[in-house]
C-alpha cells in the first residue's frame, strides 16, 4: 500500500456531489435474499443512506444453508456462508449488487460469561469487483434450560423475554432432534411443551427450552443486523481519496502508544490505517485523542 498523511488533500474523486455522499448507489437496485423479514431493518437504512433500492428475493430457502437449531449444520466460515447467500440472491434476480446477512453467537470475547452476537452484513458488487462487510456485535439474548414442570418452563419464558422473542422445545436435551421452533404464544409454548415432555418421558422427562435465534424470531438480534446495515453503509460511503472506490475503511492498528510514565512503547493504539478495498491507496491517521497510554497499559510501569 502507498502511504499518504492525514493532511493529505483528498482528490480524484468524480461524480455528483450525491453519488459522493451516498458511495454511487443511488437509484441501483440490490438483491437481498431472506426468508426471516430482515429487509425490514436492512432496507430503510440502506435505502435512506444510500439512495438504492433493496429488493427482497424469495424461491429458495436458506435454511439449507445451516439452521441455529443444527438440524442442517452451516457448512464453512460465517462470511462464506454470507457470500453463498448473496450469490444465490444475485443469481435469481439477474442483479450485479447483492447482500447477504448471517450471524453467529458464542461467548463474550471480555470474560466468557454472557452470550455474544457477532452479525455480518456482505455486500457484493460485480460491476467493479467489490466485497465490502459490515459488521455489529453486542450482548446477544440467548438462553437455555432444561425445565421439568411447566412452572419451570414459563419462568425461564419469562426471563428469555417471551413472546417477543420465540422459543425453542426440544423433547430432551439440547441436542434431541425432536423439537418445535417458531413457538411465538403461550398457549402454543403450553401445547408445545406437553408435547416434548410425553416425547421425554422414556428417558429424563425433562424438557429443553432455548431461545430461537432467526431473525424474525428474536428483536435483540434484529437490532444487530440493523447495527451491521449501518456500519455497511457507513463503509460504502468513504470513497477511497486515490480511485473513488467505497469501502475505504480501516484495515490496521499499529501499536506504540508511548507510556506517560517511562515512554516506552505500549500495546495502545498509536496509529490506525485506512485501506482502499480495491487499489493499493493507504492513509495512516495518527491518534490525536490520546497522545499518551496509562502506565497501567505498560509491560515495564505495570509487568
Amino acid at each position: 500500500m502507498s502511504g499518504r498523511g492525514p493532511e493529505s488533500p483528498v482528490g480524484g474523486l468524480a461524480g455528483s456531489a450525491a453519488e459522493l455522499r451516498t458511495g454511487g448507489y443511488r437509484g441501483q437496485t440490490v438483491a437481498l435474499l431472506t426468508q426471516h423479514g430482515k429487509e425490514r431493518v436492512i432496507s430503510p437504512v440502506l435505502e435512506l443512506e444510500l439512495g438504492c433500492h433493496v429488493q427482497r428475493v424469495t424461491g429458495y430457502d436458506t435454511d439449507q444453508l445451516g439452521t441455529f437449531t443444527l438440524d442442517i449444520p452451516r457448512a464453512g466460515a460465517q462470511v462464506e456462508a454470507a457470500r453463498k447467500k448473496a450469490r444465490i440472491g444475485m443469481e435469481l434476480s439477474g442483479l450485479p449488487l447483492g447482500l447477504a446477512s448471517e450471524g453467529a453467537f458464542r461467548p463474550d470475547p471480555l470474560v466468557g460469561m454472557f452470550p455474544w452476537n457477532v452479525e455480518l452484513l456482505l455486500f457484493i458488487d460485480d460491476d467493479q469487483g467489490l466485497e465490502i462487510v459490515g459488521v455489529a456485535q453486542g450482548r446477544a439474548s440467548h438462553a437455555q434450560r432444561l425445565a421439568a414442570d411447566w412452572a419451570q418452563a414459563e419462568a425461564f419464558a419469562r426471563e428469555a423475554g417471551f413472546p417477543e422473542h420465540h422459543l425453542v422445545v426440544r423433547a430432551g436435551g439440547e441436542k434431541d432432534p425432536r423439537l418445535r421452533k417458531g413457538i411465538a404464544s403461550w398457549e402454543d409454548l403450553e401445547a408445545a411443551f406437553a408435547w416434548a415432555q410425553a416425547q421425554a418421558q422414556s428417558a429424563s422427562g425433562q424438557v429443553f427450552l432455548e431461545t430461537d435465534l432467526r431473525a424474525h424470531a428474536n428483536p435483540t438480534r434484529m437490532q444487530m443486523i440493523r447495527l451491521a446495515a449501518l456500519d455497511l453503509a457507513a463503509r460504502l460511503k468513504s470513497l477511497c481519496p486515490s480511485c473513488a472506490a467505497p469501502g475505504f475503511w480501516l484495515v490496521e492498528k499499529i501499536p506504540g502508544l508511548p507510556c506517560s510514565g517511562c515512554g516506552a512503547p505500549t500495546h495502545e493504539t498509536r496509529a490506525e490505517v485506512h485501506g482502499c478495498v480495491k487499489c493499493t491507496h493507504a492513509v495512516t491517521h495518527v491518534r490525536t485523542d490520546q497522545t499518551c497510554a496509562d502506565p497501567g497499559r505498560c509491560d515495564y510501569c505495570n509487568p
